[in-house]
């Protein structure tokens, strides 16, 4: 087996599911099984118990998840060795959302380059509630993320921007939102949209929890810019970071509301697993940032 073997198998081991496993490893489904197939029968062991939608690790496959990491974790270090007097080549994966790439990356990317044009740069934008799944899948290198509460033993992180979380109406559409008569916002009389998943759900979940609020959630949707698209046409109140508002091209249409619930602000994060930074693509990166951040560092990694 090779090593592009053994990073896809610890792919799937992390998704369970082969399309998803495909798309991000630029293969194609039947191949990739294919590639599972020869593996299972090098092996002499089932390595997945096959579904119709997804896939479950048998005991063999947990064990071999933890040999195909500690293999990969070798590979990579040895690669790290073997840079560190060469001039940088190769790719940088990088995960982020739509936002960070507008108003995050012009702070530092530019400087990356000119310092290392021999580095290509592979930027994928979505979700910012996937981004450390994708870390801690393998899929990207770093990504740029909302520090979670607890981000974990094997996450090194550098803050790099905070922001607010804040309700959101549209100005076309000022009846929307419901009040009671202390001008007190009345959850179950209007619409709420929220992200599906993600920081934010999780801090004004927490809110209604810990407040006895039952909300009239109308819809719930994936990325934070289209929680502002639905605002701005009038379907209910939304739940985003100051920052995405500001760089939408919807903000002028769009009003911040007032007597809303006080959220912990976002804490924006560039974030990489422990092993990684002795990438020297990921510690030349990191250390740019790291120069340039106003905000205090995180753990600060090996």
């Amino acid at each position: 087996m090779d090593i592009r073997t053994l990073k896809l198998f610890y792919h799937l081991a992390g998704s369970l599911h082969f399309s998803r496993t495909s798309q991000a490893c630029n293969i194609s489904p039947s191949a990739l099984t294919r590639v599972i197939q020869r593996l299972e029968t090098d092996m002499g062991k089932q390595l997945l118990v096959r579904g119709n939608r997804c896939v479950e690790l048998t005991y063999a496959g947990q064990a071999f998840k933890k040999y195909a990491e500690d293999v990969i974790g070798r590979f990579e270090r040895l690669q790290g060795e073997l840079s560190k007097d060469a001039i940088l080549s190769g790719q940088l994966s990088l995960y982020c959302s739509v936002t960070a790439a507008y108003s995050i990356l012009p702070g530092f990317i530019p400087r990356y380059r000119a310092m290392h044009p021999g580095v290509q740069i592979h930027l994928e934008t979505g979700d910012p509630a996937q981004a450390m799944d994708r870390l801690m899948n393998r899929d990207a290198d770093v990504v740029i993320a909302a520090l979670p509460e607890k981000p974990g033993v094997q996450i090194s992180f550098l803050n790099m921007a905070l922001s607010p979380l804040i309700f959101i109406g549209a100005k076309d559409y000022p009846d929307v939102l419901v009040t009671d008569g202390k001008g007190r916002p009345d959850w179950k009389k209007f619409p709420l949209i929220l992200a599906d998943k993600g920081l934010s759900r999780e801090r004004i979940d927490t809110w209604f929890i810990e407040n006895a609020v039952v909300p009239h959630i109308y819809s719930q949707v994936t990325g934070h810019e289209a929680i502002i698209a639905l605002v701005n046409l009038g379907f209910g109140i939304g739940l985003v970071p100051r920052l995405v508002l500001e760089k939408s091209p919807l903000y002028r249409n769009i009003v911040v509301l007032d007597n809303m619930p006080e959220l912990p602000p976002y804490e924006i994060a560039l974030c990489t697993r422990n092993a990684n930074l002795s990438n020297p693509r990921v510690r030349a990166l990191w250390d740019i940032v790291a120069g340039a951040s106003s905000l205090p560092l995180g753990k600060p990694g090996p």
